[in-house]
C-alpha cells in the first residue's frame, strides 16, 4: 500500500488505541498464570496478535473479541509447543517468549519475519546458557532468529549491559518460574520505563520483585512464584499519541486527544514535556485525562536524550525538521537495532524531502527549519517510520508518497482512517 500525504490542518478530537507494550506483557503473563485472565482494551495490532499466537503455542486458550481478550492458561502449566513459534514482526514477543521457553524441559523453536531474523539475540541466549539452558541460533554465523531453546534454566546470577531492555524484561518474566534466587545485574540500564512496566505487571500478577528502584542496576526474584490471573484494562498508548500530537504542532491545527494514560507507567508520555520545551503549545488536563495541542507556532531545536524513549525517535526527527535551529538526539545506540536502523532510515528518507541531518554512533543532529518538499519515500516496512514520514508530509510542499504503508498495522491499526477523521487527508492505494 502507498500512502499519499499533503499539506493539511487538523481539527477535532480523537482517542488512540491501547498500549502495545502493555498488551504484550498482559498476554504472555496470562499464559503463565493459572486460570483465566481478562484483558480489556487490548491493542489488536499485528505485534499483539503475535503475542496471542505465542500464548496459544504455550497451551493457552485465547478468545479474541472486540475490546476484550480472554486467556485461559493450560491447567498443566506451560506446554511444549508442537510447532515453531512465529513471532511475526514483534521483537518484544520474540525476546520474551525466548526467555520463557528456557523454563521448559524440551526443545522450543522460535522465529519471526525477515526483520526479526536480523535483530540481535545472542546476548540473551548467552545469559540463558549461563543459567543452564541450551540456547542457540540455527545459523552459526548469525546473531538472530531462528533460535532453538531447551531448559529448564536454574536460578543464578546473570549480567546484562543494559542496552536492550527486552532481554532483561524477558528474563525477569521467566525468573519467577525458576527455583531459587535469580539475580539480574544491569551495568547501565536504558529504556528504564519499560523495565518498570515489566515489574509493575509482575507485581499485579502477584510476583514479588526486589530491585534498585532508582537506577535499575539489579533485580532479584525468589522462585518459584505463581502468576495469578487478573481482570485488567490496557491503558492508551503514548507511543501512538506522539503521531497526532506532533502532527498538530507542525501544522496550523487545534486538536484534543482524549482517554490518555496519565499514570506515569509509560516513558513515552515525556514527549509532552519535550515538545513543550521545544515551544509547542500543549496543555494537559488531568481531570479529563486529555490534552490540547495548538499548532501554528514555530518550535525550536533542543537536545533530547532518547535512551529511555527509543520508539519516539522517528517522530521526534520530524518535529526537529519543523523546528528552527539544531536538535540533537542522544542515546541512540539501541535504536539502530530496532525493526530497522531507525537513525539511518529517518536520515535517508527525510533527506529526500530536503532535510539536513547528520549522525554519529552516539547522536543525531537535525538542522531544522529547512523547507521540506514532498518526495517518494520508503517505510522500510517499519511502522513508526511510515507514520512519521506521513506526518512530515502534512507540512511539506507537494505530495509525499510513503511506500509499504500497510506496516502501520503492527502498532496502530486504523492510523490513516483515524487521522483522516480529524482532517489529515491521507489517501491510500
Amino acid at each position: 500500500m502507498i500512502a499519499f500525504a499533503s499539506k493539511h490542518n487538523l481539527s477535532g478530537k480523537l482517542s488512540v488505541p491501547g498500549s502495545k507494550s502493555h498488551t504484550i506483557r498482559a498476554v504472555l503473563i496470562a499464559a503463565m498464570a493459572k486460570g483465566v485472565s481478562t484483558i480489556r482494551n487490548p491493542l489488536p495490532s499485528e505485534d499483539c496478535l503475535a503475542a496471542t499466537r505465542a500464548a496459544r503455542a504455550f497451551g493457552s486458550d485465547v478468545k479474541i473479541e472486540k475490546g476484550v481478550w480472554t486467556i485461559k492458561s493450560s491447567p498443566e502449566g506451560l506446554k511444549i509447543p508442537d510447532d515453531v513459534i512465529d513471532c511475526g514482526n514483534s521483537g518484544t514477543t520474540f525476546y520474551f517468549a525466548t526467555a520463557i521457553s528456557g523454563t521448559l524441559s524440551d526443545y522450543v523453536v522460535l522465529t519471526g519475519d525477515y526483520q526479526i531474523r536480523r535483530r540481535p539475540v545472542v546476548k540473551l541466549l548467552e545469559a540463558m546458557r549461563k543459567l543452564g539452558a541450551f540456547a542457540v541460533t540455527t545459523r552459526s554465523d548469525s546473531d538472530a532468529a531462528p533460535v532453538i531453546v531447551k531448559g529448564p534454566m536454574r536460578a543464578g546470577t546473570i549480567v546484562f549491559d543494559g542496552k536492550m531492555s527486552q532481554y532483561i524484561s524477558g528474563m525477569l518474566l521467566a525468573s519467577a518460574r525458576l527455583e531459587g534466587k535469580t539475580r539480574i545485574e544491569v551495568q547501565k540500564a536504558i529504556e528504564r520505563p519499560y523495565l518498570q512496566m515489566t515489574v509493575d505487571w509482575m507485581s499485579e500478577h502477584g510476583i514479588e520483585v526486589k530491585y534498585d528502584e532508582k537506577n535499575y542496576s539489579f533485580f532479584e526474584v525468589e522462585g518459584p512464584q505463581n502468576y495469578k490471573p487478573v481482570d485488567t484494562a490496557i491503558p492508551s498508548d503514548w507511543e501512538s499519541v506522539a503521531f497526532p500530537l506532533v502532527a498538530a504542532l507542525v501544522t496550523d491545527s487545534e486538536l484534543v486527544i482524549e482517554d490518555l494514560d496519565l499514570s506515569g507507567s509509560q516513558g513515552d508520555a515525556v514527549i509532552v514535556d519535550i515538545l513543550k520545551e521545544m515551544g509547542g503549545n500543549v496543555t494537559l488536563n488531568r481531570s479529563s485525562n486529555s490534552l490540547k495541542a495548538v499548532g501554528g507556532t514555530k518550535l525550536r531545536g533542543i537536545t533530547i536524550d532518547c535512551s529511555d524513549i527509543p520508539d519516539a525517535l522517528p517522530i521526534l526527527t520530524v518535529a526537529a525538521c519543523y523546528a528552527e535551529g539544531d536538535t540533537v538526539l542522544t542515546g541512540i545506540e539501541s535504536i539502530r537495532v530496532k525493526e530497522t536502523d531507525r537513525v539511518e532510515v529517518m536520515k535517508r528518507e527525510l533527506s529526500k524531502m530536503g532535510a539536513s541531518i547528520e549522525d554519529t554512533d552516539h547522536q543525531m543532529i537535525i538542522h531544522g527549519g529547512k523547507k521540506l518538499t514532498g518526495a517518494k519515500v520508503q517505510s522500510h516496512d517499519d511502522h513508526r517510520v511510515a507514520m512519521s514520514l506521513s506526518v512530515a508530509g502534512l507540512f511539506s510542499e507537494g505530495v509525499t508518497e510513503v511506500s509499504n504503508a500497510e506496516c502501520v498495522s503492527v502498532s496502530f491499526p486504523g492510523f490513516f482512517e483515524l487521522m483522516n477523521s480529524i482532517g489529515a487527508g491521507f489517501q491510500t492505494k
